[in-house]
């Protein structure tokens, strides 16, 4: 008599031969298909450290010599595999209102000849390391989340040097792209593919660059991008600095919510937001907001974003999307403990894409089963909730203005820091109706 435990695995062995068949077309020949096969497998198995070698030994190989030619030598593109990959997602995790992640990774290394290594500032390892960096995109809804594109950064100090691409098998039709131009190229390929993508989100890296918003705006995709508080605002007036543009909010302009769950509970801050005056040539149907995200815990401690969606979005919407930037972060962590993400020892330029695009499927096998577990065992999911604001304005949006240049008068009433140290703290004790009914401008 099968047990539910037997019903379970029998239901995990299916979904993973659904898969693996998915991708097998993308081989022209059984030998690599088959490997593909077991080097997924051992991507997804307790295996110590999830290199060819290990591997091929999890597999009953004799040696790792045909896992390594499935990294260097077969013909297969991983390219393809992307795209199914990408399909794969959309079906099993894919909702309205999904948000696209942009963010890099470090990959620590040692010796110089691995495709595109050099000593370069890592956020994995929060300092300058030698190692490689790859950009990646995430998808994430409210079903799960999972890593769905990559591009293997490369430095000038190798695209400018040909032998050294050469040695890497680097195509020589390569050239310098930065991390933002990168980002780009996997923003539009998920907007192109059926990933039903609404907003994108992004860390102040991507957040900054001009061309990456405007990419976006002129694909009608909604954003909520972090940006240093240097960043200048633009409006038909003139321009400021970011962390000048709420300075002069209200002491009640404000709502303390939760951005969404955290490995400690609810990440909760104080937020504003204000509605950015109408460029002329602007899209009436959307508007640009800013909104400020001040830590509870260390006051002083204020994030900035820039914001483009359609102007009748809520705060609870743009709080949503700003803290669906931690799913890449978990994706992360999760590709590399559970998938091997970071454990390659392969050095070529295709090798890299190769063993990243197997692990970012093994990691969508694992996020899409979860999924598939929660919505058998817990029925809807329970969205985060909103904490109860002082400040609604029924039937309208609230406007903070934006402030004139240095020198015409603006009032400074109240501020005493970048947005003034009472511009976004709510007062619990008047609020009394539900934020996420709330309209912001």
């Amino acid at each position: 008599m099968e047990t539910e435990s037997d019903v379970e695995v029998g239901l995990w062995d299916a979904e993973l031969e659904s898969l693996l068949q998915r991708v097998g077309g993308r081989f022209g020949r059984v030998e690599p298909r088959r490997r593909m096969r077991d080097y997924v497998r051992g991507l997804l198995g307790p295996v110590g450290r999830k290199n060819s070698w290990q591997i091929a030994e999890y597999a009953g190989h004799g040696t790792p010599h045909g896992l390594q030619r499935l990294l260097s030598w077969c013909q297969w593109d991983p390219d393809r595999i992307r795209d199914d990959l990408q399909d794969y997602v959309a079906e099993r995790l894919g909702q309205p209102g999904g948000v696209l992640i942009v963010d890099d990774t470090g990959f620590l290394k040692k010796g110089t000849v691995s495709a595109g290594v050099q000593r370069q500032y890592s956020g994995t390892a929060g300092r300058t390391e030698n190692c490689q960096i790859g950009v990646f995109a995430a998808y994430a809804s409210a079903r799960g989340r999972a890593l769905v594109d990559r591009e293997l950064y490369l430095p000038k100090s190798w695209t400018e040097d040909p032998d050294r691409c050469r040695a890497a098998r680097i195509p020589e039709e390569k050239s310098f792209a930065t991390k933002p131009e990168l980002a780009r190229v996997m923003v539009q390929r998920a907007l192109d593919s059926a990933l039903p993508v609404t907003w994108v989100t992004a860390d102040a890296a991507y957040g900054q660059e001009w061309h990456f918003r405007r990419m976006l705006e002129e694909a009608g995709v909604g954003y909520v991008l972090a940006v240093p508080k240097s960043q200048q605002v633009k409006s038909p007036a003139g321009s400021w600095r970011i962390d000048h543009v709420l300075t002069g909010a209200p002491p009640d302009a404000g709502e303390r919510i939760s951005c969404g769950d955290g490995a400690k509970g609810p990440r909760v801050y104080d937020w504003a937001a204000a509605k950015l005056p109408t460029v002329d040539g602007s899209d009436p149907a959307h508007c640009r907001w800013v909104l400020a995200r001040r830590s509870l815990a260390r006051p002083d401690e204020v994030a900035y974003y820039l914001a483009f969606a359609p102007a009748d979005t809520v705060v609870t919407e743009l709080v949503r999307v700003a803290g669906a930037r931690w799913a890449i972060e978990e994706c992360f962590q999760a590709a590399k403990n559970e998938c091997g993400l970071d454990q390659y020892e392969v050095r070529r330029y295709v090798g890299w894409y190769r063993h990243i695009t197997l692990a970012m499927l093994a990691h969508a096998f694992l996020a899409a089963m979860t999924a598939h577990a929660l919505e058998r065992g817990a029925g809807e999911t329970v969205r985060p909730a909103s904490f109860p604001s002082p400040w609604q304005k029924s039937g309208g949006s609230w406007t903070l203005p934006v402030p004139p240049r240095p020198g015409m008068g603006h009032p400074r009433t109240g501020s005493t820091g970048p947005i003034g140290a009472d511009a976004i703290r709510p007062s619990p004790a008047t609020a009394t109706t539900s934020a996420a009914r709330t309209p912001i401008g």
